[in-house]
């Protein structure tokens, strides 16, 4: 059970956790809005989960060369190629079933999970390979994240949410392939081709620019929702990615999910984020 655990990438679902933030900041909670996005965080976690398996296997010989990829259940043949792929065609099935479901409140919800799909399967099959094309698809994949939860709902995903979203998903994908240059770099492993094409200066001056805008963007959107007290949340955010950036400076992969998942006060952070959010749009209003 733990290799398909790993196989389907269930960490990585955290991600998909910004599919619920039109429905808090919307504050149009009620039973119908709760179940539409769990129902959209599952549909859209298995198709996440369907990508994973997809590149997976494509990357099959180049995952066995590298250091850490090699443990992956296809790469270290725990799981065969047939058994991942009948996997991934039961969590299509589940997937198409809740859309069909889903799509009964909004017709063009499918469009989301559609275009997300089509785009990583491009990626997997050589989109990964183009200089910053590639970043773009990475900050792309958490846009549509929020675009979908907001259509769940219907709801409206603000400008100033939809351009803070954009850019710390820039900075996260920027993070990722610095670090990994700089893994590259000291092991000597070109199993990221795209890699030849970065260089850590401009990595790092792109980086903390779409840092700098997301936290101008988000005080901005602060200043819009005009609720009292939330303004006193962006001193929290200041922190997240100072600790964020500051682990993305050590020693540290660059994906996003583990280093929020290895740094237990990165997490604390977090959740008194996420509690000081709720208190203020639910409490404190």
């Amino acid at each position: 059970m733990i290799k398909y655990i790993k196989l389907i990438r269930i960490k990585h679902y955290i991600k998909n956790f910004l599919i619920f933030l039109p429905l808090i900041f919307s504050r149009n909670i009620n039973a119908t809005n709760i179940l539409l996005s769990i129902l959209g965080f599952i549909s859209f976690s298995f198709a996440s989960s369907i990508i994973y398996i997809v590149n997976d296997i494509r990357d099959k010989e180049k995952d066995k060369n590298h250091p850490t990829k090699k443990n992956r259940p296809i790469a270290a043949g725990t799981i065969s190629i047939t058994n991942a792929l009948i996997v991934a065609t039961l969590l299509l099935i589940i997937t198409i079933a809740i859309l069909i479901y889903l799509s009964t409140f909004n017709k063009f919800i499918s469009i989301y999970i559609i275009t997300y799909i089509l785009i990583n399967i491009m990626y997997s099959f050589g989109l990964k390979n183009i200089p910053l094309l590639d970043v773009f698809i990475l900050a792309l994949g958490f846009l549509i994240r929020v675009l979908y939860g907001g259509s769940l709902i219907n709801v409206e995903v603000s400008n100033w949410l939809f351009l803070t979203v954009l850019s710390i998903s820039f900075y996260l994908g920027l993070g990722k392939r610095r670090n990994e240059l700089i893994a590259q770099e000291k092991t000597g492993n070109t199993t990221r081709n795209v890699l030849k094409y970065y260089n850590k200066e401009f990595l790092d001056k792109n980086m903390y620019m779409c840092l700098s805008m997301t936290i101008i963007f988000y005080s901005l959107w602060c200043q819009d929702l005009n609720f009292d007290y939330i303004m006193w949340t962006i001193p929290i955010v200041l922190l997240i990615c100072m600790k964020y950036s500051l682990n993305i400076e050590s020693n540290s992969s660059g994906d996003p999910v583990e280093v929020l998942l290895k740094d237990k006060i990165l997490m604390l952070l977090v959740g008194i984020y996420a509690i000081a959010i709720l208190l203020t749009l639910y409490v404190l209003r």
